[in-house]
């Protein structure tokens, strides 16, 4: 390998929202930061994230927020008790941008957007003395333990005192995080839970009829059950099969579901919020000369995707909804069953599970058999629901790794 060797305090790979944290936490501390990015800028999932409307973390009781991230809470409950969702609310007013909480009890910046809290923030680790150096793909060690990276003009060789690596998860990989790493740090005998979508789509077998004619149309005020659970949301249909907030709420037990029987089926309600004898009782009002489908919009108050995933779901199955009886055809309305047959691609899905299995990690994030190499963000073995967690996590332990390596750095200067 050839390349300039460049000596660095602090390396951090990943210029994310756990990245710049990382950064942000050992400027502060005194030490000397550069941040790699494979990217041309900085953030460019966290933008992503923010375009349509930035959701940085929840308000509701650190109690019940904890117990969003199931299995991973023991695991993560330190880092977010250390920098909690009020916290990341008082930093984001220091960098500008004061936080609102909405109806649904999650907190956005009253800009509303990502890309001013970036700007601001990038502007702070300027002055901070934080350096960027971007276009930068890391392609793991060499035989002295330094870092390797791949530029446009060449391979770069940098000596670090300490890394932090938040390099993300596999999902939006055209955004930087595309999982390459995974191979780097199992070459090392780290152990790395496989990546999965999380916050994901599902696919469903479609006819050619309802896919063409309802691609891209939301399911508005239904219910979604799988097995125990319910979620009130919306749901849109796409050309592979079905996504949105209500689906995104299920897909860690349908993923499981999926993965180990190779299908699940999902129930719909398409109106949860009439009870079964009002609906019964509306349905049994005279049709007349009414096609079906503007009997059910006029006496159901169904929409024409609501109307359609009926019809489709009843051609599947082999039945006639002319033929049902009110009371059938009030049961269907609100248990329709869809037959789910996969996953939506991980590079589609809103974030990751799977990563570095936590007993990797100290409790300073540092991974045990790499000494002075901390982890953050989605690389690690958690995942949550929208609303918040996400971010809140990254931005957690991007703190907590970058509070490690302070502790780390008397130990090598």
């Amino acid at each position: 390998m050839t390349g300039s060797v460049t000596s660095s305090q602090v390396t951090v790979i990943g210029a994310g929202p756990a990245g710049l944290m990382a950064a942000e936490v050992l400027a502060q501390g005194g030490a000397r930061v550069t941040v790699y990015d494979s990217m041309p800028s900085a953030g460019r999932k966290f933008l992503m994230a923010g375009r349509g409307g930035l959701n940085l973390t929840h308000s509701e009781p650190l109690p019940q927020f904890l117990a969003r991230y199931p299995e991973a809470t023991p695991h993560l409950k330190a880092a977010v008790e250390a920098f909690p969702p009020q916290a990341l609310r008082d930093w984001s007013e220091a960098l500008g941008q004061p936080t609102f909480v909405g109806s649904s009890g999650r907190v956005f910046p009253k800009a509303f957007k990502a890309s001013p809290l970036l700007r601001a923030w990038l502007r702070r680790l300027d002055s901070a003395g934080v350096q960027f150096a971007l276009r930068h793909r890391w392609t793991g060690w060499d035989e002295s333990g330094r870092l390797l990276f791949q530029t446009p003009d060449g391979p770069r060789v940098i000596d670090a005192t300490a890394t932090v690596l938040a390099l993300g998860g596999a999902s939006w990989p055209r955004l930087g995080s595309d999982g390459s790493w995974v191979e780097i740090l199992t070459a090392k005998g780290v152990r790395v839970s496989p990546l999965r979508p999380a916050n994901s789509g599902v696919t469903v077998a479609w006819s050619d009829i309802f896919r063409d004619r309802f691609e891209g149309q939301p399911l508005k005020g239904g219910a979604l059950t799988f097995g125990m659970h319910t979620v009130r949301g919306e749901a849109i249909v796409t050309r592979t099969g079905i996504e949105g907030g209500a689906v995104y709420a299920l897909s860690a037990e349908l993923r499981e579901a999926i993965l180990k029987a190779g299908r699940a089926t999902l129930h719909i309600a398409l109106r949860p919020d009439l009870e079964p004898s009002d609906l019964i009782a509306r349905l049994s009002a005279p049709k007349g000369k009414q096609s079906l489908s503007n009997f059910l919009r006029k006496a159901a108050h169904l929409s024409p995707v609501a109307i359609g995933l009926l019809q489709e779901t009843a051609i599947s199955s082999g039945l006639s909804l002319a033929s049902l009886s009110p009371a059938d055809l009030a049961r269907l309305i609100n248990a329709v069953p869809i037959e789910l047959n996969g996953v939506a691609p991980i590079a589609r899905a809103i974030s990751t599970a799977g990563g570095i299995s936590f007993d990797e990690l100290d409790t300073d994030f540092m991974i045990r058999r790499l000494p002075g190499i901390f982890a953050a963000g989605e690389m690690l073995d958690w995942e949550a629901p929208t609303g918040g967690y996400l971010l809140q996590a990254s931005f957690a332990t991007g703190a907590a790794a970058g509070r490690g390596a302070l502790k780390w750095l008397p130990r090598k200067i």
